[in-house]
């Protein structure tokens, strides 16, 4: 009982922060013709609601596709059809075929929060607090809270779900997916990962390491044998989670494929917007980093550009899948996990600023393995989505919940003093250096000082962005800073846990869990 207490406590906590930020602004808030985020989703429910499946994602009289046009897979629409039933109960006005666009007021907001609210209570919550359970360094109820409390205080999720305005839903069902995976219970794995993937395309991050996990295992276990057998059940597992899901669809081709074209929009090119142009994308990887110099898509053609990353990207994450693929580990795959989602964000095509969290979830799962670099990561995430937040009036809550979360972690974690080689998991690198190894004598200090120097710049560039007004002939100074500040970080993160995945000798072992 006790150790349900101490999480009950540490769940309460969370679900206050969400509230409390779910009382302010939120994304297009007031903001006409195309609103936000918030419209976005509401409209879904509109459209599911009002049309026959089979007009959702045409362009029509009733579904104009330049306003907030479906672009999810078909998860996310089913799930917009069940709140737009569930707000027809409520008020049919919320969900009125075009009459509705736009709609905005305070029972709205109430449902539509509450919406997210139940989502992250179904779904992500419980499977945060299940996996902290199931960690071999959290073994003890104390332990467990502790590391749940510093997973469900990451603002960098809180602001974009409850500030911002999204579910949490494909993240929750990924976040299922691991921890079936580390019982063993591949087939589920595979099935919360199936509907990750159907929930949000973005998902595609994490599908290297789920593949090249589950085939790791496949061939360990023998192709002639029970590694047959399994792969076998998990290629069917998969084809029938995708069938279920896609069925509606499946009438005729033509369906199949606009769904795929609104999922996938190749002809817009890398981004969407140049740097400093009105606005600028607000996005911290490296295409939009390197277009401050380079106009890339003034000067090669979209097609090229899809070329261009798609070969950077695979590129970057290729050694992680190959290890990951002959020495599967469970360990090897969280890190992974993390190694690839940030490949895909920093090379990838088409990525949003939010894109981000697809790196930070997995992070926060290895939070009690690398405290320190881990809570550096996850506050510069939150950073690099800084002029986002600040169009949103999010300003307050993004600087409480900065605080709140690295307070909690240097009290949880004592991250200071986990500085060493064998702390950060760099001690086979160190090892491997031979000649120079006495450089990492001083390393601690070396780190620290570089987190001391990082949050400080962080500190000031998220007071500027608020509260100095650029120069005329910058406009876009601040965000423009902060995305390639937060590039920039992100490069020397991907360098890092590269460098562990690839080093780690522990990888060649599984690792145990116990409840």
């Amino acid at each position: 009982m006790e150790k349900w207490s101490l999480m009950t406590i540490t769940v309460l906590l969370a679900l206050t922060v969400r509230w409390t930020v779910s009382l302010g602004s939120y994304s297009g808030a007031g903001k006409p013709p195309m609103y936000g985020d918030y419209e976005a989703q509401r409209h879904w429910q509109e459209v599911t609601y009002n049309l026959p499946i089979r007009q959702w994602y045409f362009n029509t009289s009733d579904n104009n596709l330049l306003y907030w046009g479906l672009d999810y897979p078909p998860l996310t629409a089913y799930h917009s059809f069940v709140c737009a039933y569930i707000a027809k109960l409520i008020n049919p006005d919320w969900i009125a075929l075009h009459t509705s666009r736009g709609y905005e007021s305070q029972p709205h907001k109430l449902f539509m929060r509450t919406t997210v609210f139940v989502a992250d209570l179904l779904v992500y919550i419980p499977a945060v607090i299940l996996y902290c359970f199931s960690l071999k360094e959290t073994s003890t109820k104390k332990k467990a809270s502790i590391c749940a409390l510093c997973i469900l205080l990451y603002p960098g999720l809180i602001l974009i779900d409850h500030g911002h305005f999204q579910y949490p839903l494909s993240l929750g069902f990924a976040l299922w997916g691991v921890l079936y995976l580390s019982y063993d219970w591949d087939l589920l794995g595979s099935v919360a990962f199936c509907l990750a993937l159907n929930y949000k395309q973005m998902e595609l991050y994490h599908s290297l390491p789920f593949f090249c996990y589950l085939l790791g295992k496949c061939f360990k276990k023998g192709l002639k044998g029970k590694g047959l057998v399994l792969l076998t059940k998990i290629a069917g597992t998969v084809v029938v989670c995708f069938a279920v899901c896609w069925l509606p669809f499946c009438t005729d081709m033509e369906q199949i494929m606009q769904v795929l074209r609104r999922l996938f929009p190749i002809d817009r090119g890398l981004f969407e917007a140049c740097m400093f142009s009105s606005p600028p994308p607000r996005l911290a990887n490296i295409w939009c980093s390197l277009s401050v110099l380079i106009k890339i898509k003034n000067i090669v053609s979209p097609q090229t550009q899809l070329k261009l990353s798609f070969a950077v990207t695979f590129l970057s994450l290729l050694p992680t899948c190959i290890k990951l693929t002959v020495q599967p580990s469970l360990r090897g795959f969280k890190f992974a996990l993390v190694s690839c989602a940030l490949s895909f964000f920093l090379f990838s095509f088409q990525v949003h600023e939010k894109s981000i969290l697809l790196v930070s979830i997995p992070v926060c799962l290895i939070i009690n393995e690398i405290p320190f670099m881990a809570t550096w990561f996850l506050l510069v995430s939150t950073f690099s989505m800084l002029p986002l937040l600040l169009k949103d009036g999010l300003l307050l809550a993004y600087a409480v919940t900065m605080l709140a979360f690295l307070s909690a972690c240097v009290a949880s974690f004592s991250i200071f003093e986990k500085t060493s080689p064998e702390d950060l998991q760099l001690k086979p690198f160190s090892l491997s250096l031979k000649g120079h190894v006495s450089w990492f004598k001083s390393f601690p200090k070396i780190v620290r000082s570089l987190f001391l120097l990082s949050v400080t710049l962080m500190g000031i560039l998220s007071l500027m962005s608020a509260a100095v007004h650029p120069p005329q002939r910058l406009p876009d100074l601040f965000p423009v800073s902060v995305s390639i500040i937060s590039c920039l970080h992100f490069l020397l993160f991907l360098v890092y846990f590269n460098v562990v995945i690839l080093w780690d000798s522990k990888n060649s072992r599984s690792q145990k869990k116990i409840s």
